[in-house]
């Protein structure tokens, strides 16, 4: 059967009332991870001048986020396959919303480091887990519904760049960040009541990744190696995502002379398009399928990022992150969920490793070839594996 196909649309079913619930409680998690990352990355240029450090240990201090995160994801899935991915949500809410705290406490580059290493931990563990759960509901709803959730990771993301950008001049890193902390553990507590209450919806019997004694059903190696060919098509993508996240800022306001909160509105706009892209995916999914918008999506990105990190205003340069931002925006839930049908939470926690494995070590890459070349050089490096996830996309479109 083709796996990337288009998917068969199930919008005329009414959604069971828990259902209904467990979704919502999934989109505020997914928005609240958003919210929290956004945050941190708006203070990136404030805590880099705090600590003292140069581009290429800021880029050594961010590859703590990436060690964390990578780390845990790895171990998550076994984690929600004994415990369940609602528990293990609510869990990493917690974490993350304590270790958003930590760095602007820190006042050099080791000490980042070593602190982004906990809030790493927890992002990448948040990930996996409702990552995993929401998986689990699309194959219960047979709806690819999967954008919707990354749309609200967008939205978050987007509000709280644009809030951080508008309380840079005002609020010190330190209270801006322990007030996310507040925020993250009040709306876990109130929504990790809902999702604790609601249990995992049991798959269609047809899609059950189980045999008859209720164990994991074994996966061949075709099965594996296109678990791996879906986490590679998210590498590519989430890495330009990281990239804009730590860096875009710094590109508006070093290389094109953008006022701090203007530079902050970079962020803004790439999430605010990945959002409009995401609030669409499904009925792009149901109309065109998953081949068309892996194949449109990176080619589209490419051609934004080329223009965002090479335009000579700050007006043309926002311009390229939007349509970066509409080019990625369903390449990465695609990607994850095809996993995720294929092999549950271990397929899911493959392709996010690989995924925001490149999403958190493109940072400290864009790092090194900033020292080595210039930052809008190794911005385009963006556009390069953006262009590769289209290829490998068609590619496998059967």
């Amino acid at each position: 059967m083709p796996l990337l196909n288009k998917t068969t649309s199930a919008a005329s079913r009414a959604t069971p009332p828990g259902l209904a619930r467990l979704r919502v409680a999934l989109t505020v998690f997914f928005a609240l991870d958003g919210f929290i990352f956004a945050g941190w990355v708006v203070r990136i240029p404030a805590i880099k001048e705090q600590t003292g450090a140069s581009a290429s240990d800021l880029g050594l201090a961010l590859l703590g986020v990436s060690a964390g995160a990578v780390i845990t994801m790895t171990l998550t899935g076994r984690l929600c396959r004994r415990f369940g991915s609602h528990p293990v949500t609510v869990v990493c809410g917690v974490l993350l919303a304590l270790s958003i705290a930590l760095p602007p406490l820190t006042h050099s580059a080791l000490a980042l480091g070593l602190v982004l290493l906990v809030f790493g931990a927890a992002y990448g563990g948040i990930n996996v887990a409702m990552n995993s759960a929401a998986v689990d509901l699309v194959a219960a709803l047979r709806r690819p519904i999967m954008p919707s959730f990354h749309a609200a990771f967008s939205l978050g993301g987007m509000v709280g760049a644009g809030l951080g950008g508008l309380i840079a001049g005002s609020l010190s890193p330190t209270r801006h960040l322990l007030a996310l902390t507040v925020i993250g553990l009040i709306v876990t507590a109130v929504t990790g009541r809902v999702l604790l209450r609601l249990g995992p919806p049991a798959p269609p019997s047809d899609v059950r990744r189980e045999d008859a004694t209720g164990a994991p059903r074994r996966l061949d190696s075709r099965t594996r190696g296109l678990v791996i060919v879906f986490g590679l098509i998210a590498l590519c993508t989430a890495y330009g995502e990281g990239a804009l996240a730590d860096w875009g800022a710094l590109h508006l306001e070093q290389d094109l002379n953008a006022h701090p909160g203007m530079a902050a509105a970079g962020y803004s706009c790439f999430a605010l398009a990945m959002t409009i892209g995401r609030l669409s995916g499904t009925t792009l999914l149901e109309r065109l399928g998953q081949t068309p918008i892996l194949v449109a999506g990176g080619t589209l990105a490419a051609a934004g990022m080329l223009l965002g990190a090479l335009a000579p205003s700050v007006w043309l340069a926002l311009i390229g992150f939007a349509v970066t931002g509409l080019g990625l925006a369903n390449i990465f839930p695609v990607a994850v969920e095809r996993a995720g049908a294929l092999a549950g939470p271990s397929g899911v926690a493959t392709a996010s490793t690989l995924g925001y494995g490149g999403m958190l070590l493109g940072p400290p890459a864009i790092g090194f070839m900033a020292d080595w070349f210039t930052l809008p050089t190794a911005l385009t490096s963006v556009a390069v594996l953006a262009a590769l996830a289209a290829a490998i996309g068609y590619t496998t479109r059967r």
